[in-house]
């Protein structure tokens, strides 16, 4: 008599090596360094551009040599205040971050689609007024 493997057994195994399959294709992509210039660079060719104010410019130690910078802003789209912060730290020749004050307007380009994903500083551009 045959033994017969049921059906379901191999389309879970199947998807299981699917989903692995996928998931290493994934590891081996772009950093998340490469990520943000990506995002950066996306958002400064099709965004658009709204006004905003800085809420504050901070500026964290890490455990290595270098600190990490952030500025915080606010604007609005279609109703709807966001609040958001951008790590400029890579950005630091584009921009001086001693002359942004608290309260300063700026330009704010933001994803028309997904509103809450903006930038205030791209290696080609820069919101931030003095």
């Amino acid at each position: 008599m045959k033994e017969y493997t049921p059906i379901y057994a191999i389309a879970a195994a199947v998807l299981l090596l699917g989903a692995l399959a996928l998931r290493l294709a994934r590891r081996g992509g772009k950093s998340a360094g490469l990520r943000e210039v990506l995002r950066r660079q996306r958002i400064n060719t099709t965004g658009r551009i709204t006004d905003g104010t800085v809420l504050d410019v901070q500026e964290f130690d890490s455990d290595t040599d270098h600190g990490a910078q952030y500025v915080l802003y606010t604007y609005d789209v279609a109703g709807v205040q966001y609040e958001c912060s951008q790590d400029v730290t890579r950005l630091r020749q584009f921009l001086d971050l001693h002359s942004c004050r608290i309260g300063v307007n700026t330009s704010v380009k933001y994803d028309p689609h997904q509103p809450g994903n903006s930038i205030v500083v791209a290696e080609t551009w820069c919101g931030l007024r003095s």
